[in-house]
C-alpha cells in the first residue's frame, strides 16, 4: 500500500483533523490549500471560507503544528472554468446548479489528484464526512458516521479511479469528535465556524454575483402564469428558483410561488403551493458506483437536493444516457441544474443531474 497522501486543507477543521488522522495512522501526508479565488477586487479581503485568502494562513498554520509539508497550488484558471463560469450559465439557462458537486468532480477529486500523483503521491484526502469501501470488487461511498453531516450528495460522480486514490478519514466521526480531536492536538482551528455559504460568493447573493459578472445577460422580464397572462415584472431570471415565495418584490394577495423558469421568454412562471409538488423527474450526466451501468429498474432512496431526506423510488433507465426517477410521493420543488443522488441504505448508488420535471 502506498503511504504517501496529498491532504486538500481548506483551513478549516474537517480537513485539518483529516491531515492529522492520517500521519498518526503513518502516512506521509502533504497539505495542499487550492488557490481559486480570482485576481478581483471583488475577493479583496474574504474572510472565512475555503476560496478566502485568510483559509490559507489557518492551512498554513495548522501544517506548521503537524509538522507536514505544506503548499499552495493554483488552480484559479479550472476553477473558473469548470466551476465558475458554468454555475453563471446554468443560472442564465434558468437552471439551479450545485456548484460542490462540479468543484469535486473537477478540482477536488481530478485536477488536485493530478498534482498529487505528480508529486509521487498515491492518494489524496480531504475533510469530507463519507467514507470509501470496496464492496463485492467496486469501490462505493457510504454515508459519514454522522448522519446530519454527511456529504456523500456532492461526491456521486466520483469515478471508480479517484475512489481507488482517496481517502476520507473524518467518515467514521462526528462532528463533535472531529472537534474534540482538533482541541486535544491544539488546533486553533478546533472551533472555526463551518461555512455554509457558497464559497467563491462570500455573501451568498448569487443573483447580483451573476449581474456583477454578466451585466448585460441579467435583463427584467415578466412574472406570469400558468396561462401565461402576465403578472408583474422580474428583476431577471438569475435572481430565482424553483419553489421560492418569498423576496419576489411584488404581493399577489395571496401566496405565490416560482413553479418554473423559462430562459428563452425571459419569463418567471408563478403558481399556487401545490403546483411546486411533483413526483418524476429525468436526469442525465449520470454516474454509478456499485456497478457501470443500471440494467434493470431499481427501488433506491432519492435526495433532490443535499438538505432533503432521502425519499423512496423506483429509477429506470430512459436510454444509455438518461434515467427517470419516479418517486412513490410527491417532491418539494424539484428543481433543474440540481442533483439528484441515489442510495441503497447506507450505500451510495450513483447520481445524475435534473434535466426535466413532470
Amino acid at each position: 500500500m502506498g503511504k504517501k497522501v496529498v491532504v486538500g486543507m481548506s483551513g478549516g477543521v474537517d480537513s485539518s483533523v483529516a491531515a492529522y488522522l492520517l500521519k498518526k495512522q503513518g502516512y506521509e501526508v502533504i497539505g495542499v490549500t487550492m488557490q481559486v479565488w480570482q485576481d478581483d477586487d471583488y475577493y479583496q479581503g474574504m474572510e472565512g471560507g475555503c476560496c478566502s485568502l485568510s483559509a490559507v494562513e489557518d492551512a498554513r498554520a495548522v501544517a506548521y503544528h503537524l509538522d507536514i509539508p505544506y503548499y499552495v497550488m493554483n488552480f484559479k484558471d479550472v476553477f473558473k472554468s469548470n466551476v465558475i463560469d458554468c454555475f453563471v450559465n446554468e443560472y442564465m439557462k434558468g437552471r439551479t446548479p450545485n456548484p460542490c458537486v462540479a468543484c469535486n468532480k473537477y478540482i477536488k477529486f481530478e485536477e488536485l489528484l493530478k498534482r498529487a500523483m505528480e508529486l509521487g503521491a498515491d492518494y489524496v484526502a480531504t475533510g469530507h464526512y463519507a467514507t470509501v469501501e470496496k464492496i463485492n470488487g467496486r469501490y462505493v461511498l457510504v454515508k459519514s458516521k454522522d448522519i446530519r453531516k454527511d456529504q456523500t450528495y456532492a461526491l456521486y460522480n466520483l469515478t471508480q479511479f479517484q475512489l481507488s486514490h482517496t481517502l476520507m478519514p473524518c467518515g467514521i466521526y462526528n462532528k463533535e469528535e472531529v472537534r474534540k480531536i482538533a482541541k486535544k492536538i491544539g488546533l486553533a482551528v478546533h472551533n472555526k465556524r463551518d461555512s455554509e455559504e457558497i464559497c467563491f460568493i462570500p455573501d451568498n447573493d448569487h443573483g447580483s454575483y451573476i449581474k456583477r459578472v454578466m451585466p448585460s445577460g441579467v435583463k427584467e422580464g415578466n412574472f406570469v402564469d400558468k396561462q401565461g397572462n402576465i403578472l408583474g415584472k422580474h428583476r431577471g431570471i438569475v435572481y430565482y428558483t424553483i419553489g421560492q415565495r418569498k423576496g419576489l418584490g411584488i404581493a399577489f394577495g395571496t401566496p405565490m410561488y416560482v413553479i418554473d423558469i423559462n430562459s428563452v421568454t425571459n419569463e418567471v412562471v408563478l403558481g399556487k403551493q401545490e403546483d411546486i409538488f411533483k413526483k418524476n423527474l429525468t436526469a442525465g450526466d449520470l454516474n454509478f458506483l456499485p456497478f457501470e451501468k443500471l440494467a434493470k429498474p431499481m427501488k433506491v432512496q432519492a435526495k433532490i437536493r443535499y438538505s432533503a431526506v432521502p425519499a423512496e423510488a423506483v429509477i429506470s433507465m430512459l436510454d444509455e444516457k438518461k434515467v427517470k426517477v419516479e418517486f412513490v410521493e410527491k417532491q418539494r420543488a424539484i428543481t433543474k441544474g440540481q442533483s439528484v443522488v441515489f442510495y441503497n441504505g447506507n450505500v451510495l448508488v450513483g447520481g445524475g443531474i435534473i434535466e426535466s420535471v413532470h
